[in-house]
């Protein structure tokens, strides 16, 4: 028993620690980008650091997130790397295969 109360202390306060950032993972907005026949899709408030693989054309990506994001030209967040700030867009015509979220 002495051994298992400091235990669920520790638990207990990591999980408050986890519950309190709730903000602090994701980049509140919301991305967007051109897809097949000009059709517009979106993310709203993505979680930070996790790359997204695009299943299909994307171009145009607009970052309307308060958090850096970064298009590559290949999937799993390789090849060449776009860095878009907050409020930035690419190009029209600039296309890419996957996307990061507020990179560390």
């Amino acid at each position: 028993m002495r051994i298992l109360r400091p235990l669920v202390l520790a638990l207990g306060g990591f999980a408050l620690a986890v519950a309190g950032t709730g903000d602090a993972v994701a980049a509140n907005g919301t991305f967007a980008w051109v897809g097949p026949q000009g059709r517009t899709y979106s993310i709203q408030n993505p979680p930070d650091n996790k790359c997204y693989d695009l299943g299909q054309e994307a171009r145009g990506a607009r970052n309307a997130t308060k958090q850096p994001v970064v298009v590559y030209s290949r999937k799993r967040c390789k090849g060449a790397a776009t860095r878009l700030a907050p409020g930035q867009a690419a190009p029209s015509r600039a296309r890419f295969a996957s996307v990061i979220f507020n990179p560390r």
